[in-house]
């Protein structure tokens, strides 16, 4: 199997989408499936057992959440 490329992208979501898409997950992790979804033109597959953090981040005025998903290829 080819060794896949680095890439660090970010796609801004509306709130609807947002929300649409954490419902697909949270229904995929619920039923310990395989999650797909397309970020920036790519399609991502995330394994049932997939590793999620929580991380807040605070500095310059602005405070930030992301929800990570990590897994090994």
């Amino acid at each position: 199997m080819p060794k896949k490329r680095t890439r660090d992208i970010e796609k801004v979501y509306s709130v609807k989408k947002f929300a649409e898409k954490l419902r697909r997950l949270a229904d995929a992790l619920e039923a310990e499936e395989r999650f797909r979804i397309q970020v920036a033109g790519t399609r991502v597959s995330i394994p049932a057992d997939v590793e999620i953090s929580i991380e807040h981040e605070r500095g310059d005025g602005e405070e930030e959440i992301e929800f990570q998903l990590k897994w090994t290829y």
